[in-house]
């Protein structure tokens, strides 16, 4: 599909590619389609010319967009990988990933440059953390220069060898891990094609009408098809204002998102799209009540994305434990090994983790099931709470929880202090529900819970962690353990 975007960029030029948004939600193009495949052009010739070719990895701490995206065209066309560095991993984390993956060349903006320099203090109070910049090694701006900004890659005119036809790695992108042992996914170039065709094929793009979106697997797909892409404001209310104005044809939003922009009653339209954290069928249900066409979940790993989806109607009617992500995607083979963890494999996996031998069957971290041919998850595999000799995993039993008035809930385990746990549902109302009414409404719910009835409910935020804002289990079992007098181990 990398192929096919350069070419389908060139035959209208003067279409928008990339849009963003002001103060008031209204759009700006960014990039037209053919200024983005002439940076592109551009900037593989930069990179050429400073010597990089296949088995070469370059850094990028650049913010998604134009240039991102034609960086990650340039290094396709050379047969150079491209090692994803995110600023909110802290410092540590970040100069063992860069170990790991021994980038030839860094570029990264001027945000992420000044984040690691003169606007440290600033950039921790936003949770972004850079190592010093001469531990990046060779670094290189893109984009506008700040002072004490590296010299920049600018792009040039000249020949670059083309190398699209070759096979290898494409991407590296982390994810869990330690510093002294970071988890890095890397994706070869026909398992990206394969599962950028997966999520065209989901959306279904039409020519012209726009998409709101900020990851690459929005960005490639939907420029292919001829439709340009609005990346979403990062303020909430700006957000409203941009979809009210854009009316896109569909919208790919985490949940910690929608939730922020449901709080501002927005007027939505088109196919919502949400994942990369737990979706709720009370969520998607928010969502068609604001005005979308339909509203899908879809269960999607660093690994393998995307790899199910879930329409909000079928979501809604599912009635046994646990949680219905839906039918797996074309090619996506799924089977459990015998602890009840679901493993996946298909054409549009990962290949490995960096260091690691290829693998064949993905190992998801998912305790799941099949049900009529839809994946049910029950949780992850290291959220289990052993209650007395009961195994509780609370991803079967935490949608049950999101009655109308609940925003997010969460199970935890609290020890006991005799070496058992106490089950704790920690519960964030939505912003206007009466607590009187919630809590009532909670009453059978947990009544037909079973063995797995919380000992204790409460009230309060859920904390969210990583840059999709997934639950923090480990914070909100202290937090449970704060409000019912335990100590969290």
């Amino acid at each position: 599909m990398l192929d096919e975007l350069a070419a389908a960029l060139r035959r209208h030029p003067d279409r928008p590619a990339v849009l963003t948004a002001g103060p008031t939600g209204r759009e700006r193009v960014r990039a037209t389609r053919g200024e983005l495949v002439d940076l592109a052009d551009g900037y593989a010739a930069a990179l050429h010319a400073r010597g990089l070719g296949p088995g070469d990895t370059l850094g990028v701490a650049v913010r998604p967009g134009a240039r991102a995206l034609a960086l990650m065209l340039a290094a396709y066309r050379l047969g150079v990988r491209i090692a994803v560095l995110d600023p909110s991993a802290g410092p540590d984390v970040l100069t063992a990933r860069l170990a790991l993956a021994r980038p030839a060349l860094v570029v990264a903006d001027a945000a992420a440059q000044a984040v690691a320099g003169w606007a440290r203090p600033l950039g921790r109070r936003a949770g972004l953390h850079l190592p010093p910049l001469a531990d990046l090694g060779p670094v290189l701006t893109v984009g506008r220069r700040l002072p004490g900004c590296a010299p920049a890659l600018e792009p040039v005119g000249g020949p670059a060898p083309d190398r699209t036809g070759t096979d290898g790695d494409t991407v590296i992108i982390f994810t869990s891990g330690t510093t002294s042992r970071p988890r890095a996914v890397v994706h070869g170039r026909a398992g990206l094609a394969a599962a950028m065709r997966a999520a065209a094929e989901l959306v279904d793009a039409r020519p012209e009408r726009p998409l709101l979106g900020g990851t690459f697997f929005v960005l490639v797909p939907a420029l292919a098809s001829g439709a340009p892409v609005a990346l979403p404001a990062r303020r909430p209310r700006v957000l409203a204002r941009q979809l009210a104005r854009l009316r896109p044809q569909a919208t790919y939003l985490t949940p910690p998102q929608l939730r922020a922009l449901l709080a501002e009653r927005p007027r939505l339209s088109g196919a919502v799209y949400s994942g990369s954290a737990p979706v709720s069928a009370a969520l998607l249900d928010r969502v068609r009540r604001a005005g979308a066409d339909s509203a899908w979940g879809v269960y999607a790993l660093t690994e393998l994305f995307p790899a199910a989806a879930v329409e909000a109607t079928e979501k809604a009617a599912f009635t046994g434990d646990g949680d219905l992500v839906g039918a797996p995607l074309p090619g996506v083979r799924v089977r459990t090994d015998p602890s009840g963890e679901l493993l996946l494999t298909g054409p549009g996996q990962a290949d490995r983790y960096l260091g690691e031998p290829p693998w064949r069957w993905l190992r998801t971290g998912d305790v799941g099931r099949l049900v009529s041919d839809r994946i049910v998850l029950g949780g992850r595999c290291k959220d289990m709470v052993l209650r007395g000799a009961e195994n509780i995993y609370p991803g079967l039993y935490e949608p049950a929880l999101h009655v109308p008035g609940v925003e997010l809930a969460v199970l935890v385990g609290v020890p006991a202090g005799d070496g058992d746990e106490r089950l704790v549902a920690v519960v964030q109302a939505e912003p206007d529900a009466d607590p009187v009414r919630l809590r009532a409404a909670l009453g059978p719910v947990l009544d037909r819970m079973g063995a797995a009835r919380p000992d204790e409910l409460v009230f309060a935020p859920v904390p969210t962690a990583g840059r999709s804002r997934k639950p923090d289990r480990a914070a909100a079992s202290a937090l449970a353990a704060r409000r019912v007098g335990t100590v969290p181990r």
